[in-house]
């Protein structure tokens, strides 16, 4: 009944387009801080810019979903749900720009091998949600794939632990006899990296959060 009511209210169907517009600014942002990380050198402060102009967009596009939530009258699923849903995309494009940030203060310019797989991780599991974010139009009938595309992103967020873990023993092992500051450095950057991955998995459990309740 509910569902043949809601498809006589089109302007519910709003909320699609502003998840599907900031999933692709989570995308923008992890690439761009993926290239931070391969290109490195004098391009880092450049790319750092980008992810910070990303992580602008996507807040811009948060507050324009949270006005949605308290103006319109029937939602396409649960508020609070909405809520989660855009707060934890928000927060995987903060923890980028934190990441960014990081990296400046320190002024890294060259990154060890499991910085780049972690940043391409990321990228990955970007891609991963913006997939996702056209399917939650039609829950019931896209709940495979959407469960599918959760189980890929938890998938990618055990071999980001994996990399943080081998990144941060091959750290340690080099700071025993040599720069305990460059251990320092790099630990903070690889938490950092990993945080952005977790908070991406969070997505993950926020979209499996909306198929429990609504599929």
């Amino acid at each position: 009944m509910l569902g043949w009511f809601q498809r006589l209210m089109p302007h519910t169907q709003s909320f699609f387009p502003l998840f599907e517009r900031h999933a692709m600014t989570v995308v923008a942002g992890a690439e761009a801080l993926h290239r931070m990380l391969v290109e490195g050198g004098p391009r880092v402060a450049e790319n750092a810019a980008a992810v910070m102009q990303h992580e602008d967009e996507a807040d811009a596009i948060t507050r324009d979903v949270m006005i949605n939530v308290r103006s319109t009258f029937i939602t396409p699923f649960d508020r609070g749900d909405i809520k989660a849903l855009i707060t934890s995309m928000d927060d995987a494009v903060d923890e980028m720009k934190k990441t960014a940030k990081t990296i400046l203060l320190f002024e890294v310019t060259s990154f060890e091998s499991n910085m780049v797989a972690m940043a391409e991780a990321i990228v990955q599991c970007a891609k991963l949600v913006a997939r996702a974010m056209p399917l939650l139009s039609d829950i019931g009938r896209n709940a495979g794939q959407l469960t599918e595309i959760c189980l890929q992103i938890t998938q990618i967020e055990g071999r980001g632990d994996d990399l943080h873990d081998r990144g941060l023993k091959a750290l340690y092992d080099r700071a025993r006899t040599g720069n305990a500051m460059e251990f320092v450095r790099g630990q903070e950057i690889y938490d950092h990296l990993e945080q952005v991955i977790d908070s991406l998995d969070d997505v993950s459990d926020q979209i499996q959060a909306v198929i429990i309740e609504h599929a």
